[in-house]
């Protein structure tokens, strides 16, 4: 199995370097590490390309979703593992979804939730409750009970390239909200998704921290429950915290 680990970077030359070197600590080292570097008009380019071992694909036109399927589309691995460029793997988090996905061979996908390193205890104690006891249950229900779609985390998932190109690659008319629970939902049709506490990832409360809690998690409701029943986005517009 190889795997490349695809990281989609708008304006992120503050976060990066401690995103790569994480990547590059792992114990099941990946086959390659690839930076998008999406329409950034600050150094994100210059400074991916600063660190060995690290492939840079330009893409000019700006949008995560375009950005991940540039990413699909310049690979050649079997297994494409997305994480976003604020986030920081622990040294095992690779050896975790290698293991579950050569463990469960009719799972497409794998999933983990996050740990935040610069939030107050209030908003970890919030995520940490969804974690285990919102997220589990959900999933059961629209995933294995519905079959209507999963729980993916957007910034931090893996996912078998066969089965992503099965179901036609990533959605690229979704601007941002909603763009995790529309691949969940199509991944659904073709094999499983896996959720797995043992594959987090450290990463950044900078939206809930711009936006406030209360608005953050009434966005990601409104726009999951939105693509399960809906099979759209609630929400067009966002507010692009990597400025």
């Amino acid at each position: 199995m190889t795997i490349t680990v695809i990281v989609c970077a708008y304006n992120e030359a503050r976060h990066l370097p401690a995103c790569l070197h994480s990547l590059l600590a792992q114990t099941r080292s990946p086959d390659e590490i690839l930076v998008v570097n999406n329409a950034s008009t600050d150094a994100t380019g210059a400074v991916a390309r600063a660190i060995p071992g690290v492939r840079v694909l330009d893409e000019p036109s700006k949008g995560l979703v375009i950005a991940r399927e540039s990413a699909r589309r310049a690979s050649r691995s079997d297994v494409l593992a997305y994480v976003d460029a604020d986030c920081r793997a622990p040294i095992t988090w690779l050896d975790q979804v290698e293991h579950r996905l050569q463990d469960l061979p009719d799972t497409v996908a794998v999933t983990g939730p996050y740990r935040f390193y610069d939030w107050d205890l209030a908003g970890r104690s919030l995520m940490r409750l969804y974690d285990w006891v919102v997220a589990p249950p959900t999933h059961v229900l629209v995933h294995h009970v519905m079959r209507a779609g999963a729980i993916l985390y957007g910034g931090n998932f893996a996912v078998r390239a066969a089965a992503l190109a099965q179901i036609g690659g990533f959605d690229r008319s979704i601007e941002f909200h909603g763009e995790d629970t529309n691949l969940g939902r199509r991944l659904t049709a073709v094999g499983g998704v896996a959720m797995c506490r043992d594959c987090w990832v450290w990463t950044s409360a900078r939206r809930y921290i711009a936006m406030g809690k209360r608005k953050v998690f009434g966005l990601y409701v409104r726009n999951f429950w939105s693509e399960i029943l809906r099979h759209r986005p609630a929400d067009r517009e966002h507010l692009d915290v990597r400025v």
